[in-house]
């Protein structure tokens, strides 16, 4: 590897299906904290997410349009592969319970055998935010009835809501 990383820049990789305040907290603490972020939306052609890529990169791109500093790319492979690509030399990571300590432990080893001159930093998930997974938003919007939009309310960014529930609504009509 030849190119030079800026430890300025880092990257947050993940699904984003959908994305959660839980996710919407670490960008935002992480941009305080490094000159640019990149929110990098894993592609895995082993699962069937619930939004498309570009669905999710213009959800990402309306919540956080307000930081500057925040940029939201698509990618295939490995996210280790990705952060080189992007010039950054930050892998973020948040942290939100002991079990993710473990497997992120393991993931950042790994990341460190394949690229040292890339660190992975952890950000501890703020308290209020440690129980959200996109898995329990889905399980919400899909079961929640007439009153899932007040529910998600406490989980996801406000400009996720609607096409959360559109979508949701369309899976519930193809069975």
């Amino acid at each position: 590897m030849g190119a030079t990383l800026d430890p300025r820049h880092a990257v947050y990789a993940g699904s984003f299906d959908p994305v959660t305040l839980g996710h919407a907290d670490i960008v935002r603490r992480g941009a305080r904290i490094f000159e640019h972020v990149t929110i990098a939306i894993g592609i895995n052609p082993e699962k069937t997410p619930l939004f498309s890529p570009d669905e999710r990169v213009a959800l990402l791109r309306e919540v956080f349009l307000v930081l500057p500093n925040v940029s939201v790319a698509c990618f295939e492979g490995l996210t280790i592969d990705f952060v080189e690509r992007s010039s950054a030399a930050v892998m973020l990571r948040g942290i939100r319970t002991v079990s993710d300590l473990e497997s992120e432990f393991s993931m950042a080893l790994a990341n460190a055998t394949l690229s040292p001159q890339i660190e992975t930093v952890f950000l501890m998930a703020s308290e209020r935010f440690s129980h959200i997974s996109s898995t329990l938003i889905r399980q919400i919007a899909l079961l929640g009835q007439g009153t899932a939009a007040e529910k998600l309310r406490q989980f996801v960014p406000e400009q996720v809501i609607g096409p959360l529930l559109t979508k949701c609504h369309e899976r519930l009509q193809q069975r």
